[in-house]
This record gives structure tokens, sequence and C-alpha cells, in this order.
């Protein structure tokens, strides 16, 4: 009974919790604290429901992986949006102030600030979509976004598992678009608490279910398709926070039966931290050395 109602609860509980306490930072002038406090709490929260109510218990076990996705994290975050902006992603609207003041655009600020942000999330992610498509389907991006996919497991400590300049290119991407557009600073910093709090809630390994809400948000339900190695399954959802975009572009999918268990990417990855860094400058050396190494050592990158 108890994980019935946690099945079914647990996504739009904690989402509408954690929203609620940015509001509260928001309402307060506090939004770096509380958007902390929020993260924090998602995090703690879904730790516990990981063990407690895994989706695969095989993605409990080490993959090996866990200082890469640490490191990968407090470079993609730390550095790309802590000190590049000011102290996290929610910090970087004060660096954009000015700009954001030169142009108010065509956005509609006689809007309730709730539709505004509505709107806001929609148009951001409109650039995140293809930020995150173009990652995929062009070769000098996926280089850089092949260090997400090349996980064996989908646990809420790799969810920032990015290169930094695949982050940095999302984020500017998108934010610059809302800057162009005139949104105002407000809007920005909840989009910013938005992709941030369903990007930890879409790579937890809980045993969710969510029914209609996957017809509308990012959910692990469909995010554990996006990391199918069959690319009739994986070539899709790349939505980050709404699955507008891809009901649109005919990239979603979500059919009834079992995301696979074996996900991961089909070319190599190098397992030292600094080697991933430098993968996507190097990724056909990589590449030769697997192949002249494997007769030596099978477990040279993996």
């Amino acid at each position: 009974m108890i994980k019935s109602i946690l099945r079914w609860g647990s996504w739009p509980f904690l989402m509408v919790t954690c929203l609620m306490l940015f509001g509260v930072g928001m309402a307060l002038d506090l939004p770096i604290i509380f958007f902390n406090l929020a993260y924090v709490y998602l995090a703690l929260c879904l730790f516990f429901l990981e063990r407690f109510m895994p989706h695969e218990r095989a993605w409990l076990g080490s993959d090996g992986q866990l200082a890469q996705d640490l490191l990968h994290t407090l470079s993609s975050k730390g550095l790309v949006q802590g000190l590049l902006m000011f102290g996290g992603v929610i910090g970087l609207s004060n660096w954009l102030v000015p700009a954001a003041e030169a142009s108010r655009g065509i956005w509609p600020h006689e809007w309730p600030i709730a539709a505004q942000v509505i709107l806001g999330v929609v148009a951001g992610e409109f650039m995140l979509y293809w930020a995150h498509r173009l990652g995929h389907r062009w070769p000098p991006m996926w280089a850089f976004h092949a260090i997400h996919h090349s996980v064996k497991r989908l646990w809420i400590v790799n969810t920032g598992r990015f290169h930094f300049i695949d982050s940095l290119i999302s984020i500017v991407m998108a934010l610059g678009l809302l800057i162009w557009l005139g949104a105002p600073m407000e809007v920005v910093k909840w989009l910013s608490a938005v992709t941030a709090f369903i990007g930890l809630l879409t790579h937890c390994n809980v045993d969710m279910k969510f029914g209609p809400i996957s017809w509308l948000f990012n959910t692990p339900e469909l995010h554990r398709w996006h990391h199918s190695k069959d690319l009739r399954e994986g070539d899709k959802n790349y939505g980050e926070n709404v699955m507008l975009w891809d009901w649109v572009f005919r990239s979603y999918f979500n059919e009834d039966r079992r995301p696979p268990v074996d996900i991961g990417i089909k070319q190599p990855m190098p397992v030292p931290f600094r080697h991933q860094l430098l993968y996507p400058f190097r990724r056909n050396y990589y590449h030769s050395l697997k192949f002249k190494r494997m007769d030596k050592d099978p477990n040279v990158f993996y």
C-alpha cells in the first residue's frame, strides 16, 4: 500500500514541494539559498527512495564511475554555472540583468507572473530541445554529449554528468533566447529552477508510475528510453522539462513495455575523468587505442 502510494505520488509531490520552496525563496528575495535547500531536499528524498523501491536493482551496484560523475557535476554545474555564472544557474540572472533591461523585446510583461513562467518554460524548452537533439545528430556536438550517455545505469548522482562545454551550449541557447525576447529575470530564475528539479527527478532510479504526467513532462519513464542503445528508442524524447516539442517534431516515444536495463553507448569511452574531458578532442585516438589494446586488457575503457 505504501509503495503504491509512493509510486504514483512521489513525482508530483516532490516536484510541487520543490517549486513551493523555491517560490518562498523568490518571495523573500533569497532564491539561491532556497533553491539549494530544495535541491538538497530533493536529492536526499530520491537517494532513499532509490534504495527503498528501485526501478532497476541492477543499477544499485557500482559502475566504477562515482568519482567521474561527481567531477563532471562539479565542472559542469560548479565551474560553468558557478564560477563563470556567479553562484549557480540561478545566479546567472544577476549577470544578465543589464542585457535584459536594455531590450524588453516582445515579452508580455503585463501577464501574471505564473503565465510568464509557463511561457518561459515553453520558450526556453524550444532551445533546450534543439541543443539536445543537435547533441545527438551532429557529430561534433555528440562528441561532448556522449560523456553523459556513456553511463551504464541511471541514478541521481549522474544527473550532472555532462562535459562542461555541453552544459554551456545548452545554457547559452536557452537563456539567450529568453533574454533576447525580453523575459524578466524572475522568469529566467524560475526556468533555471524547474530545469534543475526535473533533471534530478528524470535520472532517478526509483520505481514510479506517471500516466498522463509523461504526456506533458519529461519523466524517468521517458528518459530511460532516451538512454537506450537502440536508436529507435534512444533517438527520442529530447525534451528537458516538457514534451511539447517532442510531440511537435515527432520525437516522442513511450511504448507499453519495460525500458532496457542495458543502456549506454556503443563506442568506447575512456575511464579516467581527465581523459573523458579530452575525449571530444581526441576521440579517434581513444577509439584506436581501445582496439589495439583489447587483446591485452579488455577493461582498458570499461
